[in-house]
């Protein structure tokens, strides 16, 4: 069985199972949960499967970008699930999860979340009959210049506040801006070519936050410069 964890939004969304199709699934809502509520949900999941943490073969985990506490909070669980047990470690990029809900053979869907600053994370990806192909990279854009980039997608699916959403009207005949992140959907993407990233060494790997987390970001405007890496000293 494959565990999939999604913790790059204030969502927290788990999935057991082999595809989206059987899965179950338990979500958490609310900022700042995650480290709390997260290891409970995947012994609630298993509890439900009737079966132990030894029945998870791989672990698939949402690689961001998106909050930098919650990716955080995901890796650290998912890279010690992984190192303990020996199974396989895939990623996935949030967005895609969210892009996969509006796929069909040729059609572009985007897949957006809210990256603050008047700005979203987005990103397009062209779905094949024999994988994923990705048109927009993963990026924090201004939906000006994301209209201005991909001028008419198939659809696009995400979860952004009004204000930002209303930028998008009429960009797409499909448009869903209120939809939540669904771990399920994760499962299906590690058998797709062009979806999951299988990673061969774990503890080295480290999520895509998208930009500086907004403590960082402060503190360097504060300070005219960039924040010292703890590994190399300084202050």
């Amino acid at each position: 069985m494959r565990l999939a964890i999604d913790t790059a939004t204030s969502r927290l969304s788990v999935a057991l199972g082999r595809s989206s199709t059987g899965a179950i699934h338990e979500a958490v809502d609310g900022a700042r949960q995650h480290a709390a509520a997260l290891l409970p949900a995947i012994d609630r999941l298993l509890s439900r499967a009737g079966v132990s943490r030894d029945a998870i073969t791989s672990v698939v985990i949402a690689d961001g970008p998106g909050s930098f506490t919650g990716l955080r909070v995901g890796a650290a669980v998912g890279k010690a699930l992984v190192v303990a047990s020996g199974v396989e470690f895939w990623t996935v990029p949030s967005l895609l999860t969210r892009a996969i809900v509006g796929s069909a053979p040729g059609r572009i869907t985007v897949g957006l979340s809210d990256a603050l600053r008047g700005q979203c994370y987005a990103g397009a990806w062209l779905w094949l009959p024999g994988g994923i192909e990705t048109i927009l990279p993963l990026e924090a854009r201004t939906p000006a210049s994301l209209r201005a980039a991909l001028p008419r997608p198939d659809a696009v699916i995400g979860e952004l506040p009004a204000s930002t959403a209303a930028m998008f009207a009429g960009w797409a005949p499909y448009l869903d801006l209120a939809h939540h992140v669904d771990a399920r959907w994760m499962l299906d993407l590690v058998d797709r070519p062009g979806g999951a990233h299988r990673v061969a060494d774990p503890l080295a790997w480290e999520p895509d936050y998208g930009r500086p987390a907004e403590a960082q970001a402060l503190w360097e405007a504060r300070h005219g410069r960039a924040l010292p890496h703890p590994s190399r000293g300084g202050g």
